[in-house]
């Protein structure tokens, strides 16, 4: 015996202009999104795992992984922006009677 699936209500639903197939739509869509969302965080705890990876190989290597980020960071900004960095580390340094 087969069983018909209940009819939508055409009509809006108590509390909302939207009628009951308008949500399903929207509640699909949102569960689309979230499942993207959900799916990223994994790929980004992966790249973490290879960055943090990259950086013990460098480390074993002989390099500074702390000196590496800051490089790194450097390198996203504009030569202007390192610069003034640099000139206020330089300046807080003699400030405080770190350079000779």
């Amino acid at each position: 015996m087969s069983r018909n699936p209940p009819k939508m209500r055409q009509e809006p639903l108590p509390g909302t202009e939207k009628t009951e197939a308008e949500l399903n739509v929207e509640a699909e869509q949102l569960r689309q999104f979230i499942e993207k969302v959900e799916r990223l965080e994994e790929e980004k705890l992966e790249i973490a795992t290879l960055i943090r990876d990259v950086f013990a190989e460098a480390k074993a290597a002989g390099f500074d992984p702390k000196v590496m980020r800051i490089v790194i960071r450097q390198r996203k900004m504009d030569q202007r922006e390192v610069d003034e960095e640099e000139t206020l580390v330089h300046l807080y340094k003699r400030a405080l009677g770190m350079l000779v």
